[in-house]
C-alpha cells in the first residue's frame, strides 16, 4: 500500500488531539484533512473534492457529534463503506453498543497509544481499499470463469497466499465486494490463529507494540509451524455458494466472536467473524472443534 496517496479525515473538535493525531499520521505518510465537529466533516465529505480512505471520529463534539455523523455517512451510498474509527474517551457500555451497531469500525480510546493506532489505520485502509479495487483487480473475463467452477480447493500457508486467493474467490460470487472482506477475514485467520497458534492474547500485544507481521513471519520458519497448510474449498450449487475453511488449529469456542462485542471495543482485534458474519454471509458457521468453519451466500 503506497501510504502517500491515502487519505485520512481527522474529526475532533479538540485542537491540541487534532495536532497530535496529525503529526503522527503525517509522520507515517498518510495525507490528513482535519475538521473540527461533524457538520465541518460533512461539509468536507459532501464536497467530494477528496478520496477519503477511513475517518478517525470523535464523540462528544458540538453542533454534529460522532454518533450523529456516523448514522449519516452509513446511511449515504457516497461513503457507507467507509470505515468509521472513534477515538474517544466515551467508555459506557451502551454508548459503545450503540456504535457498534451504527457500523464503527473500531474504537480507540484517549490518549491513542501510537502503534495501535497505526495497527487499526492500516488495517481499515487495507480493508476498504481492497475492496474498493477490487472491480479493477478481476477481470471481466475472470469474472464470468469464476463463475463456471461448481467446485474449486486451494492450499495456502501465509497471510499473503490468503489475501490472494481472497481476491480469487471473490470473484466467483455475484456481488464480489460484499464477500472480499469477510473471505479475506476468514482466511488470515486460519493461517494466524489456526495454524500459527497466535491466540487473542498474543495478538492484541502484538498489534500494541507494532511486532504482528514480524511474529507471524518468525513462527512460519519455525518447525513445529513449517509446512502447515490451510484448505478452503468453494462450492457453487444452484441456491448457495458454499465456502469451507479449515486449518490446522486446536480450535476454540466461536461463541462469543459472533457478535460484536461492547466489552472488547477498545481491543485492537477480535472482530474478523463477526464483521464477515454480519457484512459477507448469509449464514457463518464453526463446526467441530472450531478448526473449520463454513460460511454460505445465498443465491
Amino acid at each position: 500500500m503506497n501510504k502517500q496517496k491515502v487519505e485520512l479525515l481527522v474529526v475532533d473538535d479538540d485542537e491540541f488531539i487534532r495536532d497530535i493525531l496529525e503529526m503522527m499520521l503525517t509522520g507515517a505518510g498518510y495525507a490528513v484533512t482535519l475538521a473540527v465537529d461533524g457538520e465541518d466533516a460533512w461539509a468536507i465529505l459532501d464536497s467530494e473534492k477528496h478520496k477519503f480512505s477511513a475517518i478517525l471520529l470523535d464523540r462528544a463534539m458540538p453542533r454534529l457529534d460522532g454518533m450523529g455523523l456516523l448514522l449519516r455517512v452509513k446511511a449515504d451510498n457516497r461513503f457507507s463503506g467507509l470505515p468509521v474509527i472513534f477515538q474517544t474517551g466515551i467508555d459506557h457500555p451502551a454508548d459503545i453498543a450503540a456504535g457498534i451497531k451504527a457500523g464503527a469500525f473500531y474504537y480507540l480510546v484517549k490518549p491513542v497509544n501510537e502503534n495501535v493506532l497505526f495497527a487499526i489505520v492500516q488495517s481499515a485502509v487495507s480493508a476498504y481499499n481492497s475492496s474498493d479495487n477490487l472491480q479493477q483487480t478481476i477481470s471481466q473475463d475472470q469474472i464470468i470463469v469464476s463463475r463456471l467452477l461448481r467446485r474449486s480447493e486451494y492450499y495456502f500457508s501465509t497471510v499473503q497466499e490468503a489475501r490472494m486467493l481472497a481476491t480469487v474467490l471473490s470473484a466467483c460470487y455475484p456481488q464480489p465486494q460484499r464477500v472480499f472482506l469477510g473471505i479475506s477475514e476468514l482466511l488470515i485467520n486460519a493461517v494466524e490463529h489456526g495454524n500459527l497458534g497466535i491466540s487473542y492474547q498474543e495478538k492484541s500485544k502484538l498489534l500494541k507494540d507494532g511486532k504482528w507481521e514480524a511474529e507471524i513471519e518468525r513462527r512460519l520458519a519455525l518447525p513445529p509451524y513449517a509446512g502447515k497448510k490451510a484448505t478452503v474449498e468453494l462450492e457453487h450449487m444452484p441456491h448457495e455458494i458454499r465456502l469451507s475453511i479449515s486449518d490446522c488449529g486446536e480450535g476454540f469456542d466461536s461463541r462469543e466472536y459472533m457478535e460484536l462485542s461492547p466489552e472488547r471495543a477498545f481491543d485492537p482485534n477480535g472482530r474478523g467473524i463477526a464483521m464477515s458474519r454480519r457484512m459477507s454471509f448469509d449464514q457463518l458457521e464453526y463446526m467441530g472443534k472450531g478448526n473449520q468453519v463454513v460460511a454460505v451466500v445465498n443465491l
